[in-house]
């Protein structure tokens, strides 16, 4: 038995990256205390294989959803193809979707077309919606006002690397803010004062694996076992025990991913 319980709330396990050793790096993430982790969609057409393997893995869990740098090709995506999806049993999030303000990729009126589509999907579903937001603060700011003005959803800011103001105007519509191995490196003071400044019961950890590795491993492969050392790095920010800060994002994540079954309150866990 670990000696701790985590959860990866956001990785790409049906990514390429794996497809040599999947069996070994899930295996890995339990012997860190990793007991669940979910596979974020990118492509709506691609679900079939994320599909295939949430049936393989008890643990791993899912979310439907098209990133914004590929809404160019997936521009015809409707809320009621979103919650066809979404009631599969393993699908547990909506997304990830949003904007990227940081490649030229889709044109921004098709990213904000295609986010309000996966907003609408999650308030019908209240499922929670995984919000990918890079050099899109202010744009961010006024969607998410406008939106939770037309009716509540629940959400998170995934791989938070935004500014003050974005954190501060998610929490305040009732959002959740997820933090990655970016938030270990040594340059993301500013990064960790933000998580800090935020209510701890709205604080979650990630991975965004294969991206992103913390320290020691920057550089490599990222992977679901490595959110423990996002965890101890943030945990040693706030100045708090590990144990702790595993405890509160762990309550967090189920929280929030209310459709994820918690496997503490089973006795024998």
């Amino acid at each position: 038995m670990a000696d701790l319980f985590l959860v990866d709330s956001h990785c790409h396990l049906d990514f390429p990256d794996f497809d040599a050793d999947r069996d070994e790096v899930i295996a890995r993430a339990t012997l860190e205390g990793v007991g669940i982790m979910v596979t974020i969609s990118t492509k709506v057409s691609r679900f079939s294989r994320i599909e295939t393997l949430t049936s393989k893995y008890p643990n791993v869990f899912a979310s439907v959803g098209t990133h914004p740098l590929s809404v160019a090709e997936e521009n015809d995506i409707s809320v009621s193809q979103l919650l066809e999806i979404a009631q599969h049993p393993k699908v547990v999030a909506i997304g990830e979707a949003g904007l990227d303000f940081h490649y030229d990729g889709a044109p921004a009126d098709t990213q904000e077309r295609v986010f309000r589509r996966h907003i609408e999907a999650s308030r019908q579903s209240q499922l929670p919606l995984i919000i990918h937001s890079r050099d899109a603060d202010t744009k961010m700011e006024h969607i998410l006002v406008d939106e939770v003005g037309r009716g509540a959803f629940p959400f998170v800011l995934h791989c938070f690397t935004g500014g003050e103001r974005l954190a501060e105007i998610g929490i305040e519509l009732g959002g959740y803010l997820s933090f990655s191995g970016i938030a270990a490196f040594k340059s993301s003071e500013a990064l960790r004062a933000i998580a800090r400044s935020i209510p701890p019961e709205r604080l979650l950890v990630e991975t965004d694996a294969p991206y992103l590795a913390p320290p020691p491993f920057r550089g490599r492969r990222n992977e679901p076992s490595f959110v423990r050392k996002t965890a101890e790095s943030l945990a040693s920010a706030f100045e708090q025990d590990i144990e702790i800060f595993a405890r509160q994002t762990t309550d967090n994540f189920f929280r929030l991913f209310s459709k994820v079954p918690d496997p503490r309150s089973d006795a024998s866990f």
